[in-house]
C-alpha cells in the first residue's frame, strides 16, 4: 500500500472516530433505565420503552466496539503487514479498507470464510 493511500484511510478513520464518538455521546442517553411510573405511561409505552432502550444497548455496544476496532487500525496502520490479507498474504483491496478499515481478510478470503 502506498503512502498516499494510508494518508487517506488515516482521515477516513478519523472522521469516522469522530462521528462515532458524538453517536456514543448522543446514545448514552437513550440506553438509561426505563423508570417505572405507571401513572404517566402504561404498560405498552413502558414495553416500548424498554425495547428502544435494548435497541439503544446494542447501538451503544455495537458503536463502541467499532470505535476499539478503529483505534487499533490507527495503531498500527504505518506497520509493513497492514492491508495484507491474513489468510493468502495478499493486498487486500484499497476500495474495501476505505469502507472498512478494520478488514484482516481480502475478499476472496472474507467470502470463504462466511
Amino acid at each position: 500500500m502506498i503512502k498516499s493511500e494510508k494518508q487517506a484511510l488515516k482521515q477516513i478513520i478519523k472522521q469516522e472516530l469522530k462521528e462515532l464518538r458524538e453517536l456514543l455521546s448522543l446514545s448514552s442517553s437513550s440506553a438509561k433505565t426505563v423508570e417505572l411510573d405507571q401513572t404517566s405511561t402504561g404498560r405498552v409505552s413502558r414495553i416500548d420503552a424498554i425495547q428502544q432502550q435494548k435497541m439503544a444497548i446494542n447501538s451503544l455496544r455495537r458503536d463502541s466496539e467499532r470505535e476499539q476496532k478503529l483505534i487499533r487500525v490507527l495503531s498500527f496502520i504505518d506497520d509493513k503487514q497492514f492491508g495484507i490479507c491474513e489468510e493468502c498474504d495478499q493486498p487486500i483491496a484499497f476500495k474495501r479498507l476505505q469502507i472498512k478499515p478494520e478488514s484482516r481478510f481480502c475478499i476472496g478470503c472474507q467470502t470463504l470464510l462466511e
